[in-house]
């Protein structure tokens, strides 16, 4: 069964997704959410995905000015109360926000977590971070990022006490018996006291245990320390790939991490990103696509990059090729790029066009021929499902649900129906046992 998520930004979408004859300029107020919400739960989509930096980019000439004028990347709201109203307004769609390890701590995070899955009856979903910008640690009393081994030595400890602090409560720790008067059983609460190189948090939780164990973790790192992480932690991998080899090469490597850190690696849901362009013919949806592409300029796909990996491209010639860099922010992104860029034998200006329009997974087609491309993905071992990228919204979210759901369904590779209450159920996820996660940890 294929497994749906819809990426979309808490803010202007995409590139140039602001400037679609089609796209709402309402992502300033809680109708535009709750009614994409309404949708996707409508389509039978798993869950929404909001990604989130902690900074307005600068990677563009030093300055967040490229930013604002061409629209790549900002703003972004919050993304803890736009996904709680898009929860208020459904029953069964799962909501995942991003907050980073990096600028957050462990009892703030486990507890925010904790309360919207209960609330949510057990929607809730993190999608881990370690942050990649230079423009966040300035946020922050830091000149720039620590390097990326540290960070990823700090996630591990962030949710190694997460899950402690989830585990703090015992599921049979509230007894709320009116009539003896006993609230609790305090002998199945405990504290946790964790002292560790970056966190020091004694607990317990101040949130009883959460219908889900914990919230479902997303993971997108695509560099060994990251595909590692994701291995150990992540219950869905987002990722993104230039080619379905290159997918398929990630699918197994990471179902593999997943094995020997003695995990079932069915437990483990990877989702590509897949942009779909959808039209009545393959020549319309090219037609549209053209159109999409003809409102990108190379500047704001460049400011877009730049963002993606933390480097200034304005310190290189434009018209020559992409230099070969060191340390970049989001490895999985320049991968992909050099990827490109090598085959097609681009300029960076060149890049910042591409880069600005480009749709992930090659969806672009009739309903029935994307469908063909999802599903031959699966049957190659390239997927689990697919998250979805809109060229703008709402319409190329409710493009999809009116023409390509109903033909996955005809096939059916998709539900017609919820299976389960929580997220984890319906993503074929089992509930994890108290204590599960701590074992992880010490592997």
């Amino acid at each position: 069964m294929m497994h749906l998520a819809a990426f979309m930004n808490a803010g202007p979408q995409g590139t140039a997704g602001w400037r679609h004859a089609e796209a709402s300029p309402d992502f300033l107020r809680a109708r535009y959410y709750t009614d994409i919400a309404r949708m996707l739960e409508a389509a039978m989509f798993d869950m929404v995905f909001i990604p989130d930096a902690l900074a307005m980019p600068r990677s563009l000439g030093g300055t967040f000015d490229p930013a604002v004028r061409w629209g790549s990347g900002t703003p972004r709201l919050d993304p803890m109360p736009v996904i709680a109203m898009m929860a208020a307004v459904t029953r069964h769609l799962g909501i995942a926000a991003t907050l980073s390890t990096g600028y957050a701590q462990p009892y703030h995070v486990a507890r925010a977590f904790a309360t919207l899955d209960h609330l949510t009856e057990g929607r809730a979903a993190w999608n881990v971070v370690t942050s990649f910008q230079d423009a966040e640690a300035q946020n922050f009393g830091e000149a720039s990022l620590p390097p990326r081994a540290e960070r990823y030595a700090r996630a591990e400890e962030f949710l190694t006490a997460a899950a402690r602090l989830w585990d703090s409560w015992a599921d049979d720790a509230l007894v709320l018996d009116k009539a003896s008067g006993i609230f609790g059983r305090p002998e199945r609460v405990d504290s946790i006291d964790h002292h560790g190189p970056y966190f020091g948090v004694q607990g317990p939780l101040s949130v009883p245990r959460a219908p889900q164990g914990y919230p479902v973790i997303v993971q997108a790192g695509a560099s060994p320390a990251g595909r590692d992480f994701a291995a150990r932690w992540a219950d869905v991998i987002f990722c993104s790939h230039e080619s379905l080899q290159t997918a398929i090469g990630f699918y197994a490597d990471m179902k593999q991490r997943a094995a020997r850190h003695g995990r079932d690696p069915a437990q483990l849901k990877i989702l590509p990103a897949a942009t779909t362009v959808i039209g009545a013919t393959q020549e319309e949806a090219i037609r549209k696509h053209n159109d999409f592409e003809d409102l990108v300029t190379p500047e704001a796909g460049l400011s877009r990059l730049a963002y993606h990996v933390n480097v200034d491209l304005t310190k290189y010639d434009l018209d020559g090729r992409l230099p070969s860099l060191a340390e970049v922010g989001v490895e999985g992104h320049y991968r992909e790029v050099v990827e490109f860029a090598e085959r097609e034998q681009l300029t960076v200006r060149q890049i910042g066009k591409w880069y600005g329009a480009r749709t992930e997974g090659d969806m672009i087609g009739a309903p029935g021929e994307i469908a063909d491309r999802m599903e031959n993905w699966m049957e190659q071992g390239a997927a689990d499902g697919f998250m979805i990228q809109a060229t703008h919204l709402p319409g190329a979210f409710s493009d999809f649900a009116a023409h390509v759901v109903p033909e996955l369904q005809r096939r059916g590779l998709l539900r017609t129906r919820y299976e389960g209450q929580t997220l984890r159920d319906n993503l074929g996820l089992r509930r994890p046992e108290r204590g599960e996660w701590r074992a992880r940890a010490a592997r």
